[in-house]
């Protein structure tokens, strides 16, 4: 029997990944005092347009846990293959649900902690879902895990400290039974164990954008709308897709079209230190923020579009308004269960996957809902053993799709695709 139960969760960030626990560990309806920490200082995460491909485990989250029951996908039939004058080279029969990140991330807080949005009405609270805040403006600082923690046996009769830093420069301390690491691919909480792990630079970004599907051409229509197209050329590949529009809405004419081009720049060469250097002059590393980009840099980049891309996906991204860059990395922890499973990674925090995979936000949800799983065998009575399996799963699953990212996005920037034009 496990000495005390967990009954106190802290979990670190609040992006999908943070409130894909949240709202899971709430459903257990085991009376759970749940906090979420986001350091970001707006009550709000701030949509960057970014599209998602809904993978079986995000749609098995939604339908299991969005008490809203909020429609959440737009369909895609066929995956296509373009050739440099915008013809179809290939197609397949595949059925796809693609979502947006502001769609996911509102439903999740009105599910979690109740905020109100026009994305969907708040469900009614029920017995036994305890409580839940988010706090946002508050940066983790230190975890400190009882010395009576041991690495083969589960005891929560003694708390993890928990300090806090607040934006408005007060720190304060909180007990937790249970640290749950969900602060992404840069985990601040991943650092700590592993000093020496850092994301790494697989030498491209990915340009993003989206266009509202009314303001394109039929040409555009035709193979963008509820289709899944992609151009490879030597070093490149662009792909698009509709998701959700404004407030969510999966209403044909009222979605947006969603696109991913994905270049290559030499690591510190001059083209990538003046892609990833914003308007002000800030360097970025990581992500370049929508509206971020230098006007001279954008206009370079659409006329490279118009030279090398089909004419369909040239126009997308001619038409994208603010466009934003993202640097493509590769991270993986070597394990998920720490200092005597008191402290626990998930998500891109525990491997960070190359976009090529699609199931960044898919391995979000399947790590949620395993733990949720294992939080209530855990309440039980479970004891070590369960979180073993539960990280050895999760760890299975992380390192299968990351191996697997690093050969598709090698093979797409660096070797040859059995599609390249």
């Amino acid at each position: 029997m496990t000495p005390g139960k967990p009954q106190n969760i802290v979990i670190v960030g609040g992006s999908l990944g943070g409130l894909l626990t949240g709202v899971a560990l709430k459903r257990l309806r085991k009376d759970l005092n749940i906090r979420i920490f986001e350091r970001n200082p707006t009550p709000l995460l701030q949509d960057q347009g970014a599209g998602v491909v809904a993978g079986q485990d995000v749609q098995k989250f939604f339908k299991t846990h969005d008490r809203s029951q909020t429609n959440l996908t737009v369909p895609s039939h066929q995956r296509l293959y373009l050739d440099r004058k915008g013809s179809v080279i290939d197609r397949k029969d595949q059925e796809q649900q693609m979502t947006s990140w502001d769609l996911l991330y509102h439903l999740l807080r009105t599910n979690y902690d109740g905020t109100e949005t026009e994305y969907a009405k708040v469900p009614t609270a029920e017995h036994g879902e305890g409580k839940t805040s988010y706090e946002y403006g508050c940066t983790v600082t230190k975890v400190e895990t009882p010395k009576s923690s041991s690495p083969d046996r589960l005891d929560f009769s003694e708390p993890v400290k928990v300090a806090v830093q607040h934006k408005s420069g007060e720190s304060f301390t909180t007990d937790a039974d249970l640290v749950i690491a969900a602060d992404g691919p840069s985990s601040k909480i991943r650092a700590e164990y592993f000093p020496d792990l850092k994301r790494t630079y697989a030498g491209y970004v990915a340009w993003r954008g989206t266009v509202p599907e009314t303001q394109v051409s039929q040409a555009a229509t035709d193979v963008f709308v509820e289709k899944f197209p992609f151009f490879h050329t030597e070093g490149i590949q662009i792909l698009a897709y509709a998701i959700p529009g404004p407030r969510g809405t999966t209403k044909p004419g009222e979605r947006l079209l969603n696109w991913v081009w994905y270049v290559n720049y030499e690591e510190e060469s001059p083209e990538h230190v003046e892609l990833m250097t914003d308007k002000e002059g800030k360097r970025h590393h990581i992500t370049l923020p929508p509206g971020g980009i230098t006007d001279d840099v954008w206009a370079r980049q659409k006329e490279i579009a118009k030279e090398i891309l089909p004419p369909q996906f040239a126009e997308l991204v001619e038409k994208s308004q603010v466009p934003f860059v993202q640097a493509i990395t590769d991270v993986i922890a070597p394990s998920a269960v720490l200092d005597g499973g008191r402290v626990l990674l998930l998500g891109d925090a525990l491997a960070g996957f190359r976009p090529h995979t699609a199931a960044s936000t898919n391995q979000a949800a399947l790590d949620a809902l395993k733990l949720a799983e294992t939080v209530d065998r855990i309440v039980g009575g479970g004891g070590m053993e369960v979180l073993k399996e539960w990280e050895d799963e999760v760890m299975g699953y992380g390192k299968a799709v990351q191996s697997h990212g690093v050969q598709m996005g090698n093979r797409s920037q660096f070797g040859e695709h059995p599609m390249q034009r």
